[in-house]
């Protein structure tokens, strides 16, 4: 019997068991460690975040599903990863502390046969002085409970405009390091499409700030995409995007404080300045969780396992970012020292940045980190699983299923307006996720054809289905297996 244990439960984590206690027998154990109590479609807070969608329509309760289905479940955090046991137990385990209820604070050791780290990003909120969500005039769309405050003073905001007050808003990113870009462009043109709604569009002056030192890089370094029967850079086509909506934008920007409607921000040229506002959405950076690893003899080996995320089957031999190659991204999201830790979806160290690394004039890195999230997240995690499936099923290691960003395409339905009628999305297929200049040399590293964009209620449509396709997967009802990642 093999046990498989699982940490976190957000799309990768959820995945990753779902697929796993589906296609092992009972005789196999499959553990989710997570601190979250719900399983939350993340896609879908920008609609929260805009009053279009309760948020309890976006999550559900983990533990009564996963009893249900068979899979063990503990409301608790890693602490620590112990990989060669320990002199008391002869099995590899993590250290976990229970957050909830009667054993709040309690610490177990969770053995494992295999372990998946699906933990995700840390949201790092802190390093950014004063970006703290719901404090200072700004707001985040990360969590749906992050989504509802947003809405509210949105709301509030939206109330006072309808009174003749005139505002101000700021939508981007809060670090300059920070990615999720996407998640940002979906809520400020959300927003600007709310405030059409409620006729007041022409009270509110709405700013795009980002570290993209172009509109439409989101830290994929851009894209060539096929729209229709024309060609043209994702840069010209957000910029399209906005000039129609009256959106301006500040771009090589690295927010570094926040204070009470003021946003603090050096630019690639090394000039500090500032932008008022009286309501902001501002994505902060992602980090690794800092998680610690100990040996046998309790000897600290965390650079075995983590270079900020985990460490994976890529090459992450230093070199200039000209010499970087596709062929750096890892395939199986294998630990190298530990073949039976891997780490799918945005828990694994991305071997570099993809979009070409800018500092400011005064050395500060402003520049997005490597976006990991939705469907490479589901798709990474399922073939984690299906390795170790048949790992167990066959005695012995199995790697047949491999993936890498590099050869993954994406599609990602961006939403620019809720609405059966009156919405829109805008749809953009990448492939593949991380440029292949050799390949695609004339393309910017990407297939024309397989690459492409358009925008239309249809996206609209498509999204929204998505949202309750992905809703009914999640909750494993009949055939979900049949609903791709």
């Amino acid at each position: 019997m093999s046990k498989i244990v699982i940490l976190g439960a957000g799309i990768s984590g959820h995945v990753a068991a779902s697929h796993l206690r589906r296609k092992l027998s009972k005789d196999h154990e499959v553990v989710v460690v997570s601190p979250n109590s719900n399983y939350q479609w993340i896609p879908s807070n920008i609609w929260v975040g805009i009053g279009r969608m309760k948020s309890e329509s976006i999550y559900f309760p983990l533990a009564p599903l996963y009893k249900k289905k068979g899979i063990g479940y503990k409301q608790a955090k890693a602490i620590s990863f112990f990989p060669e046991g320990d002199i008391e137990e002869e099995k590899p385990y993590i250290l976990a502390e229970y957050v909830v209820g009667e054993n709040k604070g309690k610490q177990e050791k969770v053995t494992y046969d295999y372990l998946i780290n699906a933990t995700g990003p840390k949201l790092n909120f802190k390093a950014t002085e004063g970006l703290i969500p719901g404090k200072n005039k700004a707001f985040s769309v990360c969590t749906y409970t992050h989504a509802d405050h947003a809405w509210a003073a949105l709301d509030s905001l939206i109330k006072e405009m309808k009174k003749g007050k005139k505002v101000k808003i700021l939508i981007g990113t809060g670090h300059g390091k920070s990615t999720c870009q996407g998640a940002a462009f979906e809520y400020i043109l959300n927003v600007e499409q709310e405030l059409r709604r409620h006729n007041v569009r022409d009270m509110a002056e709405i700013t795009w700030i980002a570290n993209e030192h172009k509109l439409g890089d989101f830290g994929m370094d851009g894209m060539l995409l096929s729209y229709g029967s024309l060609t043209m850079k994702s840069s010209e086509l957000v910029e399209i995007i906005f000039e129609d909506r009256d959106i301006k934008w500040i771009l090589g920007a690295g927010v570094n404080k926040i204070e009470d409607g003021v946003a603090y921000y050096e630019n690639l040229e090394g000039d500090y300045k500032t932008e008022t506002y009286d309501f902001a959405m501002l994505i902060p950076s992602f980090s690794g969780h800092g998680f610690k690893a100990y040996d046998k003899n309790e000897k600290e080996i965390t650079e075995k396992l983590f270079k900020g995320f985990m460490i994976v089957d890529a090459d992450y031999t230093e070199k200039p970012y000209e010499e970087w190659s596709v062929k750096d991204w890892p395939e199986t999201y294998q630990n190298p020292s530990y073949k039976n830790i891997f780490a799918p979806g945005i828990a694994f160290a991305p071997p570099h940045a993809i979009s070409k690394p800018r500092k400011s004039k005064n050395g500060t890195i402003i520049s997005p980190a490597p976006p990991r999230t939705g469907m490479p997240s589901g798709i990474t995690a399922k073939l984690v699983a299906d390795n170790i499936i048949d790992s167990i099923k066959n005695g012995k290691e199995s790697l047949n299923h491999k993936g890498s960003m590099g050869n993954m395409g994406a599609a990602c339905i961006a939403s620019a307006g809720y609405g059966l009628a009156s919405g829109s999305g805008v749809s953009i297929t990448t492939f593949p996720i991380v440029p292949d200049y050799e390949k695609y040399p004339n393309t910017q590293g990407r297939q024309l054809g397989k690459t492409f964009g358009d925008i239309g209620l249809a996206g609209h449509w498509l999204k929204l289905a998505l949202h309750y396709a992905f809703i009914y997967k999640a909750k494993m009802k009949p055939f979900w297996w049949l609903i791709p990642e």
